[in-house]
């Protein structure tokens, strides 16, 4: 079945929509304290992609230099993030999770991760085999860097 790449990309920004939607519903009721909505989708890029510089961060995240390094700046006071020299060049810091960092996120990836297994209790393994495909190939292709 030949499939043009204009219904492709239609596609993706459906899945790029449901994709936020889904995330929406399982973070909304984490308990994030003291953390902004900003702050905890840092500490999540954060968990995937570690370490960071803040111009990686901010580029990412679509906000500007300040205002990431001031974020940093607050989970570095909180204990969720630590901030590390490079080697070969003084200038040029990296930031990672700290290890209260690292704790929480696994709390709240645990939470997720029950909400998650919710939306697919009923899939057959055949239906949960053609998911996991379909998210390979998306890393493989469109994801990739």
């Amino acid at each position: 079945m030949m499939v043009s790449k204009d219904t492709l990309f239609e596609q993706l920004v459906s899945l790029i929509a449901a994709s936020h939607q889904l995330h929406y519903e399982l973070t909304k009721n984490l308990p994030k304290d003291d953390i902004t909505p900003l702050q905890y989708e840092i500490l999540e890029f954060l968990l995937v992609e570690q370490p960071v510089t803040r111009s990686e961060l901010s580029e990412c995240k679509g906000i500007s230099l300040p205002n990431t390094s001031r974020e940093i700046k607050k989970l570095t006071d909180k204990g969720l993030c630590e901030k590390l020299d490079d080697a070969g060049d003084r200038r040029k810091q990296y930031i990672r999770l700290s290890a209260g960092g690292e704790a929480r996120m696994k709390e709240w990836m645990a939470h997720m991760k029950q909400l998650f297994l919710l939306k697919v209790e009923d899939a057959q393994d055949a239906e949960l085999a053609r998911i996991s495909e379909a998210m390979g190939v998306l890393s493989a292709t469109i994801f990739r860097e």
